[in-house]
């Protein structure tokens, strides 16, 4: 088993410790999230900062495991900025696990090197973090399982072996010998990753059965709220820890608060938790087991919850109908409850106070479109497309791409219905369509560079279908639509070199020439639109931006 598969196994029940999601797992709303702290120092200090985590017999383990010179490697080590709280378990295994999955990737890496010192200094460094994880655990926990005593046992065993194994490497010099050494330092690592993901899921499942059981007890509100509020922590480590808490009833817990009026206050952090549970299938299923959705409704369409707690009803309902997750598209009790909500959701958008309440309430809408063709001839009866169009014009309501992605896809997917072209022409929609084409980012992160790629396509798409109605192609060609969609054809810059956006621009051109032939250079009719749709992509996509 090679080097690359103990990266997998040390990470099966999964804590992501390098990227953690954000606040929301909504993959239309990037929210950036809180990391723990890290710091980078030399070997004698990180060695005094280990010290906070190691028991008394193992400082000198330690010590002789660190190398006082300072190799490069050892510039890039990181540490946790403090140990774990004290009597504080979920922090102490989520830290702790943070510390041992790392150890775990570099010593794969470093043995892919043939760094066979460094190998053998981080094996024993591990050891001495597993132990100290295994007797951490133990005293501020309640009684330990059998089997968790028995993958203890285990995973201590395989531990000795990584040292002593990797410590033997350290004398050999015939190649061919550690050849196949190397390949059983790599199966006894993989093992050992095995071993401690299954140990660290047996320790993080016992502290959510115990969060979900003190939720359920309780009739206190700041008791609520503290649990509450460690699940939805415990739900920012990754889907696997969202699976965990789905299995021991955390959905179930969390909608018995969303249904209790003593606890009003407590539903914006309650449904916050569960929009983050349900990124997973396991957290879908339960909330349609326990009528989640009826409840989701009740709450959208109540006027006496607040404006927050109505917002994150929406995020719940933008989680569970997401095109992105194939388990969504099987919950049929959310059609019998469909109307209600993007009434309601409607409501939110015309009345929303913010950009991140409308952000919300349109994204759970763009994904309603998506997930029944019925919610689209909804979405026109309740004039919907007044409503997102006049929100375009409220700088306090649409000022990101990424809320501009939300609309332009609501209109994309309405535009495949003939009324939609009227309604357009009447709210002065092509105009808006325009703008969209030249959407451009602020800051140049990642994320919004990609939404505004999504914008321009999006774009492109509802104007190529709007224009089979002959009266929004010739707004288009007033508009001077045919130059924008030539630029981004022709200029790679202007459309941050993204192909999906070529393809859609063509499109729409080609639809636009039909209509307005006239409105084209020969060159660009010649290039862009006679040719097929395959060639002249190819010759956009392969070509050379004039600077003269």
């Amino acid at each position: 088993m090679g080097h690359d598969c103990c990266g997998q196994a040390l990470l099966q029940i999964g804590i992501n410790m390098m990227a953690l999601p954000g606040g929301r797992h909504l993959d239309a709303i990037p929210l950036p999230g809180q990391r723990v702290h890290l710091m980078q120092v030399d070997s004698v200090q990180r060695w005094m900062e280990d010290l906070k985590l190691m028991t008394e017999c193992e400082c000198m383990c330690v010590l002789q495991a660190k190398p006082i010179s300072l190799e490069e490697d050892t510039q890039s080590d990181v540490i946790l900025a403090g140990g774990p709280g004290p009597g504080d378990p979920l922090q102490l295994l989520l830290k702790r696990g943070w510390v041992i999955s790392t150890e775990l990737r570099r010593i794969g890496q470093k043995l892919a090197q043939d760094r066979w010192a460094r190998v053998h200094s981080m094996s024993v460094r591990l050891t001495c973090h597993a132990r100290s994880m295994v007797s951490e655990y133990s005293t501020v926990s309640r009684s330990s399982s059998q089997e968790m005593g028995q993958i203890e046992k285990l995973l201590m065993e395989k531990c000795s072996e990584l040292s002593a194994i990797t410590e033997r490497c350290l004398q050999v010099e015939n190649e061919h010998v550690l050849k196949s050494m190397k390949a059983c330092v790599s199966e006894t690592l993989s093992t050992l990753g095995q071993h401690f993901g299954q140990l660290l899921e047996l320790a993080l499942t016992r502290e959510v059965q115990a969060l979900v059981r003190k939720i359920n007890a309780s009739d206190n509100i700041y008791i609520t709220e503290s649990t509450t509020g460690n699940l939805f922590s415990l739900t920012q480590e990754g889907a696997p820890l969202c699976r965990i808490i789905a299995k021991e009833g955390g959905v179930v817990a969390l909608f018995k608060v969303c249904r209790q009026d003593s606890f009003r206050c407590l539903y914006p952090q309650a449904l916050r938790t569960l929009a983050s549970i349900c990124c997973v299938e396991e957290g879908v299923h339960q909330l349609e087991k326990v009528d989640g959705v009826l409840c989701l409704a009740d709450i959208l369409t109540d006027d006496s919850h607040s404006e927050a707690t109505r917002a994150e009803a929406a995020a719940v309902v933008a989680q569970v109908t997401s095109p992105h997750l194939p388990f969504t598209q099987h919950l049929g009790s959310f059609l019998e409850s469909m109307e209600e909500i993007v009434t309601a959701l409607i409501k939110l958008c015309q009345e929303a106070s913010s950009g991140e309440v409308f952000l919300l309430a349109s994204a759970a809408l763009a994904n309603i479109t998506f997930f029944d063709t019925m919610a689209c001839e909804l979405l026109l009866q309740l004039n919907a497309i007044r409503v997102l169009l006049e929100a375009c014009s409220d700088k306090q309501r649409v000022d990101t791409p990424y809320t501009r992605d939300q609309i332009v896809t609501i209109l994309a997917n309405l535009s495949v219905l003939e009324q939609c072209a009227s309604d357009i022409i009447q709210e002065n929609g092509v105009q808006l369509i325009m703008g969209m084409l030249s959407e451009k980012p602020r800051s140049g992160t990642p994320a919004e560079v990609a939404a505004c790629e999504r914008v321009q396509q999006k774009a492109a798409v509802t104007l190529a279908r709007l224009s089979r109605d002959p009266e929004v192609a010739r707004e288009a060609v007033r508009l001077s639509c045919m130059s924008r969609l030539i630029e981004l054809c022709r200029s790679p810059s202007e459309r941050n070199s993204s192909d999906a956006v070529l393809v859609a621009c063509l499109a729409a051109l080609r639809r636009l020439a039909g209509v307005c032939p006239e409105g084209l250079q020969d060159s660009d009719f010649q290039q862009l639109v006679q040719p097929r749709l395959v060639d002249s992509f190819l010759l956009c996509s392969n070509m050379e931006e004039s600077f003269v």
